[in-house]
């Protein structure tokens, strides 16, 4: 990579490197590379993890009063692979990435390579310059995100923590469809199903068709491995 384009990225993200070769190594795609040891992965390994440290920490300290349950819902959409691609789009990293000609056309691709390049940069600050570094450009980079997330707004109502998650992840919003209904008009039950991109989620049942809607979206937010556990009937 040329002094220009390490200089670029360097104002990008608001640090320069002691070590330039590290830089330069964060940008560095596997198939571009005669080998992948001279690849950004081991970088991107060890950015995954202080990413979520910093993350972590941040959350902690911003929502003081949030419970565990809170935080670690707020903390799997930060750390996603779709957040971190929108975190590398909106900084531009993305057009420095060198990869290889078969590559460069497959669109496919590009959220992955986005996700992995950040994580790579965030382990070659973390490496040059420390914790406190690395700690600075996610907290900067990260703002809009952490800044836009609130648990309490969402808790105990899965259709809203739901959409959230979606408009993040998939830039869409959740679909409802009513799949049956039975029972007499004074005691029926209702059975819905939530779609996101075309992607059904296991139905729920419920005693109106708000309360069915609550218990598909929290199959679906367990699906998508936001929640854990199962719904109590007296959780809605």
């Amino acid at each position: 990579m040329d002094e220009e384009a390490l200089q670029q990225i360097e104002q990008i993200i608001g640090y320069k490197f002691s070590n330039r070769e590290l830089l330069s190594k964060s940008f560095a795609h596997s198939s571009a590379v005669s080998d992948r040891i001279f690849s950004n992965e081991r970088l991107e390994f060890l950015g995954d993890s202080v990413l979520a440290v910093v993350i972590c920490r941040a959350l902690f300290e911003q929502f003081p009063d949030y419970m565990e349950g809170d935080l670690t819902k707020i903390k799997s959409m930060l750390v996603s692979r779709r957040t971190c691609a929108r975190v590398t789009k909106r900084l531009g990293l993305q057009e420095f990435l060198k990869i290889g000609k078969g590559m460069a056309s497959n669109r496919a691709l590009t959220s992955s390579l986005a996700a992995s390049l950040l994580e790579a940069v965030i382990a070659a600050i973390y490496i040059d310059g420390g914790f406190d570094a690395a700690s600075s450009f996610i907290s900067r980079t990260f703002a809009p995100e952490i800044g836009g997330t609130d648990a309490k707004q969402s808790h105990g109502n899965f259709k809203s923590l739901l959409q959230q998650y979606a408009q993040q992840e998939f830039d869409t919003t959740p679909e409802y469809v009513l799949l049956d209904e039975k029972g007499p008009d004074h005691d029926k039950c209702f059975e819905s199903e939530v779609v996101i991109a075309e992607r059904h989620f296991p139905s729920a049942w419920g005693t109106n068709k708000k309360e069915a809607e609550q218990k598909a979206a929290f199959n679906a937010l367990v699906e998508l491995g936001v929640l854990k556990g199962t719904l109590p009937d007296n959780d809605i």
